[in-house]
């Protein structure tokens, strides 16, 4: 369906309980952002009460914290430690299990049992953007996983446009927020606002109001029965079109994919390989990064087992390792530079665009607070400088 054209309608925090409540009615398991640990994760919800009203978040490069808001906004803060990833390409899947008889026959059963049907509520456009990227890396080729096809398949997608962009937030410079990404893919879209004007409290009739529009039939569907009212939507547009100037960070995506070819053999990859410790967060928080290896377990008895699916980090030493010879990647330098190459770059030759949204994940989550966005700044200094630097023996 044509999105630009539907109705733009208006709901308070009663009816975004109500859209919790009619999710749920239509026996999905509701996603949601939720306070837990001193960070906003993803988690199922029970209702709306669980959303995290009156919390924000400040993130900077190896830093994120909570802290109190002035008002009962539930979608004032961007990208946390989850991305949806974790539901649709969840950390660990079983594949398999394998059972031996008394006879000695051996049965091998798939696991497919059907997964749960998930609503998602609270989408990022990022995120929702990081979706695509995986729909087109997971299910778009010859060999679909069938793990996340089943997931992503009964997913029913809840957007919330960005008001509150963080200092490690950079989608605006990337084309994948704050608003919705040309072309989305979704089922409902909102915008939360809180009026500085109104009281805080819903009993006073203020509070946060969330303008909707529907984006697929079964979005209509699911409008058509909550308590709206109808809007014009200008508020909501001003504010997304300010959070798009507030951005805490910047990327010029102007042909990354020539950079990263242009510099493998950079100066500046040792000075980030200084300070990397391998450690892989920030593939484990990118919600595009898609790299698994499989293991097998078995019982005491040796007469059951299983085939398990696990996330694997290209800055793990193994993920590269090569029986007889070791890890083609062994160094620190070699192990970033695959992963940042690969995300800017090589990402463009398999799947035909970049691997990066633009979340600011692995800025914020990294320990020692390296930024990509100061890399790539780095690498095209470099590489404007030695393109003015004459060869040697030139005239």
């Amino acid at each position: 369906m044509d999105t630009t054209t539907a109705p733009l309608v208006e709901l308070d925090e009663q009816g975004l309980a109500a859209l919790v409540e009619a999710l749920r009615q239509r026996g999905y398991t509701v996603i949601g952002p939720t306070v837990r640990d001193g960070a906003i994760v993803l988690a199922e919800l029970a209702s709306a009460e669980e959303l995290p009203y009156g919390w924000g978040m400040a993130a900077e490069a190896g830093t994120y914290r909570l802290h109190r808001r002035q008002d009962r906004a539930a979608f004032a803060h961007s990208a946390g430690p989850q991305s949806w990833k974790t539901f649709l390409h969840p950390p660990r899947a079983r594949l398999w299990q394998a059972a031996r008889a008394e006879d000695g026959t051996v049965t091998v059963r798939e696991d497919d049992d059907p997964p749960p049907r998930y609503a998602f509520l609270g989408v990022r456009p990022c995120d929702l953007r990081a979706i695509a990227v995986q729909d087109r890396v997971l299910t778009g080729g010859a060999y679909a996983d069938p793990v996340y096809g089943s997931r992503r398949a009964g997913a029913f997608v809840v957007v919330a446009e960005c008001t509150e962009p963080s200092a490690v937030c950079f989608c605006a410079s990337m084309g994948t927020g704050p608003g919705l990404p040309q072309g989305s893919s979704y089922d409902l879209a909102l915008t939360e606002t809180v009026e500085p004007w109104r009281s805080p409290g819903p009993e006073a009739g203020g509070g946060p109001r969330y303008t909707v529009r529907a984006g697929s039939p079964d979005g209509e569907d699911v409008l058509a029965a909550l308590p709206t009212r109808p809007t014009d939507g200008e508020h909501a547009r001003r504010a997304v079109a300010e959070a798009a100037g507030r951005m805490g960070r910047t990327m010029d995506p102007t042909d990354l994919r020539a950079l990263m070819a242009g510099t493998m053999t950079a100066e500046r990859w040792d000075q980030v390989a200084n300070r990397c410790l391998t450690c892989g967060n920030c593939t484990m928080v990118c919600p595009t990064c898609f790299c698994t290896t499989t293991e097998e377990t078995t019982d005491l008895t040796g007469d059951h087992a299983e085939r398990w699916r696990r996330w694997d980090s290209c800055f793990d030493l193994d993920f590269s390792h090569v029986h007889g010879t070791g890890p083609v990647r062994s160094s620190a330098r070699s192990r970033y530079r695959q992963w940042l190459t690969h995300k800017l770059g090589t990402w463009h030759d398999q799947f035909g665009s970049s691997g990066c949204v633009g979340c600011g994940r692995c800025i914020a989550w990294c320990p020692v607070g390296i930024d990509l966005t100061e890399e790539v700044a780095a690498l095209r200094a470099e590489a404007a400088a030695s393109e003015a630097v004459p060869p040697e023996g030139a005239p």
